[in-house]
């Protein structure tokens, strides 16, 4: 059994805990433990902001390592809204991603959208689509009113 198969079959939990792991691993450039996060599923997704959709573990793995050549990735999950049902949750986050500058370390956005399925092993990623922001998009626009009365 290859390492990944054997780090999915530990990872437990719901798909919070997935999501969490996965940020962990982008932030230790941990290839085999984000590739642990995924379904083991060949129609998987993946689309990295401006960039194409990438399908199946292969392919995602190959980006990733790609990324990971020049370092981790240093995002975090912010702003969590989630949409949840049995089999499925549906993640929508903003990424607060930190970006190295001749100036120092700065802050930039990605609006993101991760998809999660209840499989065998667990909870599984299915999807990331990731799209570039601006420090605009940390505004939201929403039908909740922001005062209560």
């Amino acid at each position: 059994m290859r390492s990944s198969k054997l780090q999915a079959a530990n990872l437990e939990g719901n798909a919070d805990e997935v999501e969490a792991a996965f940020y962990e691993a982008l932030q230790n450039a941990d290839i085999d433990k984000l590739m642990a996060c995924w379904a083991d599923e060949d129609e998987i997704v993946c689309i990295h902001p401006g960039g194409p959709r990438v399908v199946g573990p292969a392919a995602i793995r190959a980006t990733f390592e790609a990324m990971f050549a020049n370092g981790s990735i240093r995002a975090w999950p912010e702003r969590v809204r989630k949409i949840e049902s049995m089999g499925s949750c549906v993640h929508n986050l903003l990424e607060k991603v930190e970006v190295l500058t001749p100036q120092g370390p700065r802050h930039a956005w990605v609006l993101a959208t991760n998809i999660y399925h209840k499989t065998a092993q667990g909870w599984r990623l299915v999807a990331h689509h990731a799209s570039p922001g601006t420090a605009g998009d940390i505004q939201e626009v929403s039908d909740t009113p922001s005062v209560l009365h």
